[in-house]
């Protein structure tokens, strides 16, 4: 039996053309600054967000984790969303390694806004810790930021001498369904990361941006970390294919979800909010059933997913095809609801 994976979109593998890329790439040691490839990576992303330069580095936790060691720190205070990754996913390094303090805030949809963030911005007031950064995540659980809400987050930063850091793990999908280009998005925020091998379907790897002083100061911290790696073009050239050929295609991840959501609504058994599902990610439910069990049926049919609580979370990806699709959806029909309660 045939196992179709939507546990994440991070699963995927080199395409053909991902590959012998990677193999012609030209290298050289990029903790010398002599990787072409890697300094043309660099050169890249920072154009396409508008940011004065960038910096290739391990992964995304490593690419949120330097700019809260550096633009928040110990005696400050970072506010981020309640479900963000920095708190809940990145073990514990905001507080372990940057020393900072993450204060969450619950929004509906996973959306902050000015006015429900302005209330935990702390006076300034010498025995308070202070609050230093705010960080967004775009997207989160799949859903996009609307502009107006990181323009409004952006003047609030600047009104109280602030920082923003964006988590734009998945900012590409951002921009695909919003069709705000990324510079745009990324003009909101001092510091952006995105990630290379989620959507993009590069094998390792995300960017971080900013100003020309940042990014030196964030080499630094890189390498401390044990992210100063050597001949990384190899990698980099994944990123490089990934930027110039898999963005667009997002598109079609995004119409597969919606279609695997709108099945799984049409059952009757399932429950999801259609409406939600504006990437490649869907989240859904079925009575009195755990994410466990749920998890346990799909993975029987041969379709993987992944669920905490009572909800599970389906996520497509450039290794999933209309063909696979189609089969996905033809699965989850012939599913007997009784299933979940055995």
């Amino acid at each position: 039996m045939r196992m179709y994976d939507l546990i994440s979109d991070t699963v995927t593998k080199p395409t053909p053309a991902m590959r012998k890329a990677m193999a012609q790439a030209e290298v050289g040691d990029d903790v010398y600054f002599e990787d072409p490839t890697v300094n043309r990576l660099e050169a890249m992303a920072a154009e396409l967000l508008g940011k004065e330069k960038a910096l290739f580095v391990t992964s995304g936790s490593m690419g949120n984790l330097i700019p809260l060691y550096l633009q928040a720190g110990r005696g400050s205070e970072v506010l981020a969303h309640s479900d963000s990754h920095i708190i809940q996913h990145e073990v514990g390094a905001v507080a372990a390694i940057a020393g900072t303090t993450p204060i969450g805030i619950p929004a509906p949809r996973g959306l902050l806004s000015a006015e429900l963030i302005e209330p935990h911005i702390k006076p300034p007031i010498y025995y308070l810790a202070k609050s230093s950064l705010i960080e967004v995540e775009n997207t989160i659980g799949g859903i996009c930021y609307p502009l107006e809400n990181l323009k409004g987050i952006r003047e609030l930063a600047d009104r109280h001498g602030m920082k923003v850091h964006m988590d734009g793990a998945r900012l590409w999908n951002a921009v695909v369904a919003t069709k705000v280009d990324a510079a745009t998005l990324a003009a909101q925020a001092d510091t952006v990361t995105f990630c290379l091998s989620k959507g993009l379907g590069a094998p390792v790897g995300s960017m971080l941006c900013g100003t020309k002083d940042f990014i030196a100061n964030a080499r630094a911290i890189r390498k401390m970390l044990g992210g100063g790696m050597r001949q990384a073009g190899i990698l980099a050239a994944a990123g490089i294919h990934a930027l110039e050929h898999h963005v667009t295609r997002l598109a079609d991840d995004h119409a597969h979800a919606r279609r695997i959501a709108e099945t799984l609504h049409a059952t009757g058994w399932a429950h999801v909010d259609v409406e939600d599902v504006e990437t490649n990610i869907l989240f859904f439910s079925v009575d009195s059933c755990s994410a466990q069990k749920i998890e346990e049926v799909f993975g029987s049919h041969g379709i993987r997913c992944s669920g905490e609580g009572t909800q599970v979370r389906m996520v497509t990806n450039l290794d999933l095809h209309e063909e696979d699709i189609e089969q996905v959806c033809a699965i989850i029909r012939s599913i007997d609801p009784k299933e979940f309660h055995r």
